[in-house]
């Protein structure tokens, strides 16, 4: 069992960038954790709105520069991008850092940096999930995501404690410094990897087309359009991880910043728990992709409902797992159903769809925790959750042949194989 689900670090060059990764990732979710911190506590009295602002800044470039993002994934030499990507992260986190330390910093400088960030972050993002396949090829690609997605919720189940500690000892531009410095993990990672050892594909052809061509390839397959727009109804509504959390801690429970780490460290154990059990499948199964976003559902109206701060973090193991769980088979779903070719710019329109609807759904979400409390916020993100597993519903009845039945007071699923 335990040799299936991490088979993926047999690979020289995969075990060096994991353990680049997990450092880099732990200093990534410190710094988020600081961030929204600085934002809700000190540069706004509890804010939720300024929040949704913040996230929007970070990630409405996704959807702006996806033109080209994708693109750059699929005709440049992908190691050699996430060099300057994650070089250029180290130097935003050391600016915002040195800002916040120097107690200069102000609500307009995390709005330029959060924009600047998500501007490297659209060029490093598809980059980073396609180059996944050079490190170990195609027959553990699959297993290769979900343990990228163990990695980072490893990372998310440590930083955010972590920074909720270090905030409170020493204050949030320490914990953006020391995020800095942990991007070169990565780096020192990418420079010793084994040239030879990687599984390099044939580059897009320049005469191709760019995003056009991404879009028509799509929207010609039925099958990665119905996961797109689940991922779409999700990553706008439902994914707003940040504002839920920190707005029930500091407005429901009045909890400090530890209890605050604490809580973001809690959704991470189910996340990690969800990136692993989808790391010992062989392949990705769309049925438990649907499942997963309809528990997502279930998991945030729970959220909303619970009275204590305890039974709260509890009900985030539930809603972290399911959304892993999720993610990971999405992944791994439209990694390995589009040509090598295309990769990079049909990862790139995921990723836009994904992270780039939270301009739109975040500043929602935001107004409505703001206007009607953050109970009605959790709602409008389990709403997303049951809207995307009707999608999902909707695909497999109209292309696959879904059918239901009873056998032995159990619930069986049939499907056509996929034409």
């Amino acid at each position: 069992m335990t040799a299936g689900a991490f088979r993926s670090l047999r690979s020289h060059n995969y075990r060096l960038w994991a353990s680049g990764a997990l450092v880099s990732n732990v200093g990534v979710w410190m710094q988020r954790t600081a961030q929204d911190w600085i934002v809700l506590t000190q540069l706004t009295h509890n804010n939720a709105t300024a929040m949704g602002v913040v996230m929007a800044l970070q990630y409405g470039p996704m959807l702006l520069l996806l033109p080209v993002t994708g693109y750059a994934a699929d005709h440049l030499d992908r190691r050699r991008l996430l060099i300057a990507t994650q070089a250029a992260m180290g130097v935003l986190a050391l600016g915002l850092g040195l800002l916040t330390v120097f107690g200069v910093v102000r609500l307009w400088h995390v709005y330029v940096f959060a924009f600047l960030l998500g501007c490297v972050t659209a060029f490093d993002s598809p980059a980073r999930q396609t180059f996944v396949s050079e490190l170990v090829g195609e027959e553990d690609l699959s297993n290769a995501v979900a343990l990228n997605s163990t990695s980072f919720n490893a990372a998310r189940m440590i930083g955010p404690a972590l920074a909720g500690v270090l905030i409170a000892a020493m204050g949030s531009g320490w914990v953006f410094l020391i995020n800095a410095v942990s991007f070169g993990a990565v780096l020192i990672s990418l420079g010793l990897l084994r040239m030879s050892e990687l599984h390099q594909s044939r580059r897009g052809d320049h005469g191709r087309g760019g995003l056009a061509s991404g879009f028509a390839y799509v929207w010609a397959r039925p099958d990665i359009l119905s996961v797109l727009i689940m991922f779409f109804l999700i990553g706008t509504f439902g994914a707003n991880f940040p504002i839920f959390i920190s707005v029930m801690s500091v407005r429901v429970f009045h909890a400090g910043a530890h209890q605050f780490g604490f809580l973001m460290s809690m959704m991470a154990v189910g996340s990690v728990i969800g990136a692993l059990m989808a790391a010992r499948r062989e392949r990705p199964h769309i049925v438990l992709m649907l499942g997963a976003a309809a528990v997502f559902g279930v998991g945030l109206t729970l959220a909303a409902v619970m009275p204590s701060y305890g039974l709260f973090g509890l009900a985030l193991v539930l809603v972290g797992g399911s959304a892993q769980t999720f993610t990971t088979n999405a992944n791994s779903t439209v990694q390995m159903a589009t040509e090598p070719t295309m990769r990079g710019r049909v990862m790139a329109i995921l990723l836009a769809i994904a992270l780039g609807g939270t301009p739109m759904g975040a500043p929602v979400t935001g107004w409505v925790a703001d206007r009607f409390g953050p109970r009605w916020a959790l709602g409008v993100g389990a709403a997303s959750g049951f809207a995307a597993a009707l999608v999902g519903v909707a695909y497999l009845a109209r292309y696959r042949g879904l059918r239901l039945r009873f056998e032995a007071g159990r619930v069986r699923v049939s499907l056509a194989p996929p034409s």
